[in-house]
């Protein structure tokens, strides 16, 4: 642990801990297997911070942030986020699987080795460990994570949806107006900030789950209709992905187009990163489609967990190899920004028209 991570808030007994990840957090015992994997097998790659602490039924949840490849403050970024909202276990699982896929290749896949001297990915698969534990939506405080921005929607967020401030008894609570972020949100924020913001590219995917029978890649604004300053760079990477994977079934759009919410955090940490407009910093949601598991089994409705999460392993497996293309995508975008993303004033006009075209017309 360095000198920059919070101190743990006191010391556990191992053999209860473990037995309490088995029994409702397996996510995070097989996290910290693999956090302790790529430390032994790859030091001078990898990185470990302990962001915060969390307390939960009398344990000690850590949020980690990993980190593997380039430690080039100059180095393109990507980072991959899950767990935001702890019922949504399959994001988590599939950041998981993705980690254990590229510690398994290092071993013998050099072309990794070479991706990761260009490039940082930055994993932080769990981010509210208690809400998980807890088979919430919100952390152990009622706050739904994605709402708690100090930022308001500028146009007429989705009621309730988007956002309240009515009582934590009730979803998609924002948290008191006059109280600072939760602990697991400030945390998020600030490593997005400390290893994002000073990239010249920075690429973001936050997994959730649970919204129609389509998957889907949001990008900002979720609080507002306007077009983002960076509407040219996403269109220039749509038309990428688009072009080199024509059959994927993903829609891409704003997060508006679906329902507009106070607090999203993609919207504050954006409009903070347009401080330096020279760096782009491009922020993307995928919302895997839950209904679609619910319509091939029924029997999920019976569970809250399985409105979220597919509840058979071949296809929670399936999950996993579908989503594998977007993510082996975003690391290959990353490593060549600059061979694809538009530059002169006439490339980004071009890719600006067609995005107004596609999203806000």
């Amino acid at each position: 642990m360095n000198d920059a991570e919070p101190e743990p808030l006191r010391t556990e007994n191992p053999e209860q801990r473990q037995l309490f990840l088995h029994r409702h957090l397996p996510e995070l015992q097989q996290l910290e297997q693999l956090i302790a994997q790529a430390r032994s097998e790859y030091p001078q790659q990898s990185q470990l911070r302990r962001l915060a602490y969390i307390n939960c039924r009398s344990q000690i949840l850590p949020i980690y942030a990993l980190t593997l490849g380039s430690f080039d403050p100059q180095a393109p970024v990507v980072a991959f986020v899950g767990g935001i909202h702890g019922v949504e276990r399959i994001g988590t699982r599939v950041l998981l699987a993705f980690l254990s896929s590229l510690l398994n290749r290092l071993s013998w896949d050099q072309s990794l080795h070479q991706q990761l001297r260009q490039i940082r990915l930055l994993f932080l698969p769990l981010i509210n460990p208690a809400g998980m534990a807890l088979k919430l939506r919100s952390n152990a405080e009622r706050v739904d994570l994605m709402r708690n921005a100090p930022v308001n929607a500028t146009h007429k967020a989705t009621w309730l949806i988007g956002g309240q401030r009515f009582s934590p008894r009730l979803p998609w609570y924002r948290g008191h107006s006059d109280s600072p972020m939760q602990t697991e949100a400030r945390a998020l924020c600030d490593c997005i900030r400390q290893h994002l913001f000073d990239s010249p590219f920075s690429l973001v995917l936050d997994c959730h789950s649970g919204f129609g029978l389509r998957d889907r890649i949001w990008f900002p604004l979720a609080g507002s209709r306007d077009p983002i300053h960076h509407s040219a760079e996403i269109a220039a990477l749509v038309h990428l992905f688009e072009r080199s994977y024509p059959h994927h079934n993903y829609i891409v759009e704003p997060q508006h187009h679906s329902y507009l919410t106070h607090g999203d955090l993609w919207d504050y940490l954006y409009h903070q990163a347009l401080q330096q407009p020279e760096r782009v910093f491009l922020p993307l949601t995928l919302e895997m489609g839950s209904w679609n598991w619910v319509r091939k089994n029924p029997l999920q409705l019976a569970s809250f967990m399985g409105l979220f999460n597919p509840l058979v392993p071949h296809r929670e497996k399936r999950t996993f190899r579908r989503h594998l293309l977007l993510l082996e995508f975003l690391l290959r975008s990353c490593q060549s920004w600059q061979h694809w993303l538009p530059r002169s004033d006439q490339e980004r006009q071009r890719f600006d028209i067609n995005a107004r075209q596609r999203w806000y017309g």
